[in-house]
């Protein structure tokens, strides 16, 4: 059949569908600094094979409903038990929604907040799904300054004096504030309370992401702005992708109730996989701190040695490179005027070495040409110090460095 005489649906896309995305696979590079994937050895699979087995043998019968939308109620309470524990947040079953890792209600909130135009206030680099799911419901991304501590409340706030001129006041601050996406800071409780008397002040919602707040290597945590709220302004994502498997999907969050209900209205396919919250429940109720223990003792093994890579390599070129104390990624930061966004697939054909470049992650959309998140969840120790090298090689080899 002759091209002209196929169908085309160009004329039927909604104004606001989502842009093209390019199909097939990605390539990986053999080093996968690309990704924050957790290592692949640590996964319970046995674990969550045993739980799956119990749960089935227990609650099975259940699959044969379509679930509430919030999804399998012990698992929700499990929720509502470990956010207690460990985030100072108290609330009921009721108020918490299962979500399809802790994307799925990011993308209901910001389905139920934006309008096109709706201005937000983000870190001037932060997690690439987040701001591509701003910028698919066209949201207009406004990214501050930040420092080694986070968010620098200064610029936040002149940031909303700005947009409040405009008469454009900020729907909401979204906020990794734990080994933030990509950059990997810590924000102190100062200066959390300080973001949150800002949000109050000015009469603005805050999304906390606190996805990876169990990676934790060394310190100690720090107190969640929710926690920290009495006004009821603070919706709080999080999720078990990172402690588990990403390939599980599952994530959750709570809000005040006017705004789950909103929440609720806005998700679609009914409730999260109830075969995948069997396991994860089963799992989880005897073994989830004891598997987060070893999981933090493989990835600060892993983080110690790309700092140590980076050392090696990266010391005389006048690069600076954040160190997290937790996480899956650090954030390096090339000299001024050097573009390794260019070169990257350049990288990956020569060196087998993937990365993720600032440009991703910028709120500006060109800004961090000369920045990259490395991850170091999924390769052995032994292949993140080949990889660094490699990486340093290729660089020298594009005159990067």
């Amino acid at each position: 059949m002759d091209n002209t005489d196929q169908f085309s649906f160009e004329d039927l896309f909604a104004q606001n569908a989502a842009p093209p995305r390019t199909i097939g696979t990605t390539k990986r590079g053999k080093y996968d600094f690309a990704v924050a994937y957790p290592d692949p050895g640590s996964m319970p699979l046995d674990g969550l094979i045993d739980g799956l087995r119990i749960g089935l043998a227990e609650d099975g019968n259940d699959m044969a409903l379509y679930y509430n939308s919030q999804g399998y109620a012990p698992l929700r309470q499990l929720v509502v038990d470990k956010l207690a524990r460990d985030r100072g947040i108290y609330v009921t079953p009721e108020e918490i929604i299962l979500g399809s890792g802790s994307s799925a209600p990011i993308h209901m909130i910001i389905e139920t907040l934006v309008d096109p135009g709706d201005v937000v206030i983000t870190a001037d680099f932060f997690y690439a799904g987040t701001l591509g799911t701003l910028r698919r419901f066209g949201a207009d991304v406004r990214g501050v300054d930040c420092d080694q501590e986070g968010m620098i409340p200064d610029s936040v706030e002149t940031t909303i004096q700005n947009a409040i001129a405009a008469a454009k006041k900020p729907k909401f601050i979204y906020i990794v504030p734990t080994f933030q996406n990509p950059q990997g800071w810590t924000m102190p409780l100062a200066r959390r309370q300080a973001l949150l008397d800002l949000a109050q002040k000015y009469g603005i919602a805050i999304l906390e992401d606190d996805c990876y707040i169990d990676l934790r290597y060394d310190g100690t945590d720090v107190a969640s702005i929710y926690s920290l709220d009495e006004t009821g302004c603070v919706a709080y994502v999080g999720s078990f992708s990172k402690i588990l498997a990403p390939g599980l999907r599952m994530g959750y969050m709570t809000a005040p109730r006017p705004m789950l209900e909103r929440v609720l209205g806005a998700k679609s396919g009914g409730a999260v996989n109830t075969f995948a919250a069997i396991a994860v429940h089963r799992f989880a109720t005897d073994h989830m701190y004891s598997h987060i223990e070893e999981i933090n003792e493989i990835g600060r093994t892993k983080r110690n040695t790309m700092l140590a890579a980076l050392d090696e390599h990266f010391a005389e070129t006048g690069a600076t490179w954040s160190k997290p104390d937790g996480g899956l990624y650090l954030w390096l930061t090339m000299p001024a005027g050097t573009d390794i966004t260019t070169i990257r697939d350049q990288v990956l054909d020569r060196a087998d070495v993937g990365y993720l470049t600032g440009v991703s992650f910028a709120a500006d959309g060109v800004s961090g040409r000369n920045c990259a998140r490395l991850c170091y969840g999924y390769n052995s120790p032994a292949e993140i110090t080949q990889g660094i090298a490699l990486l340093a090689d290729a660089f020298r080899h594009f005159g990067v460095i």
